[in-house]
């Protein structure tokens, strides 16, 4: 920002020797950028320039504040959400910082919900990508303010103008530079020139100097400091500003800084600002805008607010004498200390050793009870209350409305559940989370492994919202759904490194169906003697095709009590049994119609076991002799992509055997593609949308159907089959 003292008012409170009683003194923002763009330097350079840390760490040797997780160390890049909180001219200042891989979309969905605006973060040397414009939509969505950080401007090929055209052709309007990197005699940024102030700050020195600009710098900024001012007056409150304005008259600077910060705070302007954090270029500039022009807690609306139950409420203000409301944004599970929780706290004082209420969050609720999860609707006393610097917990005596903290030993809180007062219970909307759709199967490395897996993935999953595990009863299979490849590979890392556990990923098997086409007869005979009593039953019988998902059909047209009644429940019991083991591949066989047509009994020898076998034994021949073939399910996929992706993406659905059946337009130059497609072919679809779309795409899927197979792709399942170790 200008050197200008002007901006909003803000209230008095504690100070900087700790977290404010007043929302007014906090700002919570979320940094947001692809994988790369310079996310977590930058939070080490505005650590370091206000004091918070004594010299910034770097993410090549592992000694950032915020990535402190053992996987990001090693990966050198962020994999979950961190928070640093400092303070900075009287204000607790809360830096929520997010992994820019689309495999963590969570972690970024739950910082967007604890922070109460965006510091969107883009490299000057890569620009930006699909995801990163879905984000910058998703916050418009939610009137979530923004700005703007050009980095990497010290690098080769770096290209500030070129960063900023694409960030106006990808955002829209209201993308503005407030600043214009200097360059030294050598080229690298030496420091920043004011658009309004026409001031140059210097920092070659080792010092940030400011002084008048020269005359070749007023020629240079001339043409964008018009645009700004322009820009500023459009959301301005004076009316009759642009008059003045285009009639020639001097517009106050002091007045013009005071509209742009109002307009930063109102979300309808977004500031671009040019930092070079080798030299510390900018920073303070930064610092100045989070603290001056970015909204407290106070001007932003409350989330959603209902009873358990779901019944209307009256929703809070922001205020720390108001009810309790908070809401736990993510759960970790420290060797040291336990379980441990990051509160966004949205009304009321949040104090350690109080009883507060813990509210789930309904949908996801129901799915984590069925999930063996605990229940969500207790009350549990609050342990010690934290402030965050990655991961050093510095104690606070309480967390006031507006703020963040780490709160320990909530035992049966989990992400996305609130925390309320006991006597007025509250449940606020959660955020909303994408389905994991990239499905692995694992299976425990060892019988030591085995024992300890299930508690191991309740608390991964705990951690992680985007991680579901399923058990297929069909296919007998462990399943671990995540968002994509990294993400699986960060899971299964967490289970051997922080559990102990390891696991071997296996090929995940579809649940495929056999079926008939034709008609056909079979006869099971069984005839055992080896002393004493001994077994004898014949059966015969048809099998037919029947329509789809009429599953198996029984009935008996046995005439003259061939076969006794008494035993017609267990040819039956055999039919069944043998169907659900399948004939052709070992997959359940559906939709047909047996017929038992006759059979013998002997008076002695025969039982109900002989007639289930002999049932069973007469379906297997009827099948096989039936024409069988395999069925395939068919989900039906919803495609979310560019306007300009579509045909890849129709081309790539036709590829994998779907039926395109209708697109429609959705506005914002994107589409959506709806098809019928095999499970068969989306197994690795999650990832490799994101290469066809590049970047803009996403899908959802729901099980249609089951449909015959091509023969050509069930003589490579059989030939498969066949071909496994037994």
């Amino acid at each position: 920002m200008s050197q200008s003292t002007a901006s909003r008012p803000v209230a008095a409170g504690r100070g900087p020797g700790g977290p404010p009683d007043d929302p007014a003194l906090v700002r919570t923002l979320v940094l947001v950028g692809h994988t790369g763009s310079g996310k977590t330097t930058l939070v080490e350079t505005l650590l370091a320039a206000a004091g918070a840390i004594t010299r910034p760490g770097t993410v090549d040797e592992g000694t950032t504040v915020t990535d402190h997780d053992e996987a990001a160390r090693r990966q050198h890049r962020s994999v979950s959400l961190a928070v640093a909180s400092f303070q900075h001219d009287g204000l607790t200042v809360n830096l929520v910082d997010t992994p820019g891989h689309p495999d963590y979309v969570g972690e970024l969905r739950a910082g967007l919900r604890a922070a109460d605006a965006a510091l969107f973060v883009v490299s000057a040397t890569d620009g930006l990508d699909g995801a990163t414009a879905l984000v910058w939509e998703e916050c418009a969505s939610l009137g979530l303010p923004r700005a703007v950080v050009v980095t990497k401007l010290d690098q080769p090929r770096a290209d500030f103008d070129e960063s900023v055209a694409v960030c106006q052709r990808v955002f829209g309007e209201g993308v503005v530079p407030v600043y214009l990197p200097l360059l030294g005699d050598d080229d690298t940024v030496a420091g920043l020139i004011g658009l309004l102030s026409q001031q140059v700050i210097d920092y070659s020195s080792g010092t940030r100097e400011v002084r008048q600009a020269d005359a070749e710098h007023l020629e240079l900024i001339e043409g964008r400091r018009a645009e700004l001012i322009e820009a500023v007056i459009q959301e301005s409150e004076d009316d009759t500003l642009m008059d003045r304005y285009l009639a020639g008259d001097d517009i106050d600077e002091t007045g013009l800084i005071a509209d742009l910060e109002r307009a930063v705070a109102r979300g309808s302007f977004y500031p671009v600002l040019p930092i070079a954090s080798a030299g510390g270029v900018g920073t303070q500039e930064l610092l100045r805008l989070l603290t001056k022009a970015f909204p407290s807690p106070l001007e932003r609306p409350m989330p959603a607010v209902t009873t358990p139950d779901g019944a209307p409420c009256d929703v809070p203000t922001c205020d720390p004498d108001g009810p309790l409301l908070a809401q736990v944004v993510k759960t970790t599970s420290d060797p040291y200390v336990g379980r441990i929780s990051l509160v966004r706290v949205f009304s009321g004082t949040l104090r350690p050793d109080t009883v507060v209420h813990v509210s789930g969050h309904g949908d996801r609720f129901q799915r984590q009870a069925r999930e063996g999860h605990e229940d969500h609707d207790v009350d549990e006393r609050v342990g010690a209350l934290s402030s965050p610097l990655g991961a050093t917990l510095r104690p606070i005596e309480q967390c006031s409305a507006g703020n963040v903290c780490v709160v320990a030993k909530l035992t049966r809180a989990e992400t996305g559940d609130t925390l309320s007062d006991p006597e007025r219970p509250r449940l606020i909307e959660p955020w909303v989370l994408p389905e994991p759709l990239l499905p692995v199967a694992i299976h425990p490395h060892s019988p030591s492994d085995e024992d300890k897996l299930a508690e191991s993935l309740a608390r991964l999953t705990l951690e992680d919202s985007t991680i579901r595990v399923e058990h297929d009863q069909q296919t007998g299979q462990l399943l671990l759904w995540a968002m994509g490849e990294a993400h699986v590979s960060l899971a299964l890392d967490r289970l051997s490194d922080r559990y102990g556990v390891h696991v071997d990923a296996i090929a995940v098997r579809v649940q495929l169906r056999e079926t008939v086409t034709s008609r056909a007869e079979g006869r099971g005979r069984l005839v055992k003697q080896s002393g004493g009593h001994g077994q004898y039953a014949v059966c015969e019988m048809t099998v037919e095709p029947l329509p789809t998902g009429s599953g198996i059909e029984f009935a008996v047209e046995v005439v003259g009590g061939a076969v006794p009644k008494q035993y017609l429940g267990s040819v039956e019991k055999g039919v069944r049994a043998r169907a659900e083991k399948g004939v052709l591949a070992g997959y359940p066989v559906t939709d047909v119609k047996v017929t038992l047509t006759g059979g013998k009994a002997h008076s002695v020898d025969s039982s109900d076991a002989a007639f289930a076998s002999a049932g069973g034994l007469a379906f297997e021949e009827a099948v096989r002799a039936a024409s069988p073939i395999l069925l395939e399910p068919v989900h039906e996929v919803l495609v979310v992509a560019d306007d300009e992706f579509v045909g890849a993406v129709m081309s790539d659905l036709s590829a994998r055997r779907g039926r395109v059946t209708g697109t429609e337009p959705l506005g914002n130059g994107r589409s959506q593609v709806r098809a019928d497609v095999p499970a068969t072919s989306l197994g690795r679809y999650a990832v490799e949308l994101r290469s066809i779309a590049h970047g803009t795409g996403t899908f959802t899927r729901e099980y249609a159907r089951h449909e015959p197979m091509p023969a050509h792709v069930a003589d490579k399942v059989l030939d498969e089959m066949r071909s496994a170790p037994a």
